[in-house]
């Protein structure tokens, strides 16, 4: 057990914080209502999101225009359109993963690959996902089926933190989230044999990486996939989560474990990894997380690709 773990104390009781315990409580009721009735609500706040978060759909339209070329206006605003409805049914998504009964969770997701897992005996293996406006759901939802650990960035919030906490810890007693700074603990989680789930398709800045293509474009990656996979004597494998048309739920696949990786060349790696992150989002497009600056960092000498950060 990690001594870290909050704990509830008296000390959340505080007024302060009664609001927010008020809103966990609503949360936990719109988890309870039917599948079909909680898409529709993501659907609606999706909607609003189009309309109302200017800047952030102005960073996924910029996004699609670099990543799509080949699309044509039309189809790019229809594709940004079914981004922005996508992004509010994940904030539903985040609540059902936090306050969803296992079993109704369970009885929504497909998986495939487990055996994968199984097969590595006692190797640790970091799972690589990517970022999707499913990946607070996926990262819940694959503990249902194995103990995996997992980053989280602490909040500041002593309720907050603890919740968030607690509900990322919910389908499994023997999984594990971790503050995304502790390198240690991933890699020591990782020689132990744990399996860590890990996304490694945010741009951190180029002092963390090296430069990869991604979607043709020059994007600040990081290499941290292949150094952990190094240091810590792990597989790595590929997990796709993605969202099933209609009310079929989610499909859940883990790859066979990637062979020669990581290699002695770091640069063909972080590449190789970007590929295998490309070509699944190629597949549900609508389903990434498009808002997310993907190309902020550039090479020395081009121009920035999104306009300056409006003050609030």
């Amino acid at each position: 057990m990690d001594s870290s773990r909050p704990e509830f104390s008296f000390a959340m009781l505080h007024p302060r914080y009664w609001f927010l315990w008020c809103a966990f409580g609503l949360c936990a009721l719109t988890a309870c209502l039917p599948y079909r009735v909680q898409l529709a609500m993501g659907r609606g706040i999706g909607i609003l999101f189009h309309h109302f978060a200017r800047d952030r759909r102005a960073v996924a339209a910029i996004n699609l225009a670099l990543c799509f070329p080949d699309l044509t206006e039309a189809e790019r605003t229809r594709l940004l359109r079914a981004n922005m409805e996508a992004m509010g049914i994940g904030l539903i998504e985040q609540n059902m993963g936090w306050f969803m009964p296992r079993s109704r969770l369970r009885n929504l997701i497909a998986v495939e690959g487990l055996e994968h897992i199984t097969a590595l005996g006692d190797q640790g293996a970091i799972i690589v996902t990517r970022h999707t406006s499913s990946v607070q759901l996926a990262v819940v939802a694959a503990t249902i089926f194995h103990p995996f650990a997992g980053m989280y960035r602490r909040h500041k919030n002593l309720v907050m933190d603890f919740v968030q906490r607690k509900c990322r810890e919910r389908m499994n007693e023997a999984c594990e989230a971790f503050e995304r700074k502790e390198v240690r603990t991933m890699l020591r989680f990782l020689r132990q044999g744990s399996r860590v789930l890990y996304a490694p398709d945010q741009d951190y800045g180029i002092k963390q990486g090296v430069w990869a293509s991604f979607f043709g474009v020059k994007a600040a990656t990081v290499t941290a996939t292949s150094r952990f996979a190094k240091l810590g004597k792990a597989r790595v494998i590929m997990m796709d989560f993605v969202r099933l048309p209609g009310l079929q739920g989610y499909k859940l696949t883990l790859g066979a474990p990637l062979e020669q990786f990581p290699s002695d060349d770091e640069q063909a790696d972080v590449q190789r990894v970007n590929d295998l992150l490309e070509a699944q989002i190629r597949r549900v497009p609508e389903q990434y997380l498009w808002v997310h600056r993907r190309f902020k960092t550039r090479p020395e000498g081009e121009p920035k690709y999104y306009p300056p950060k409006r003050k609030r």
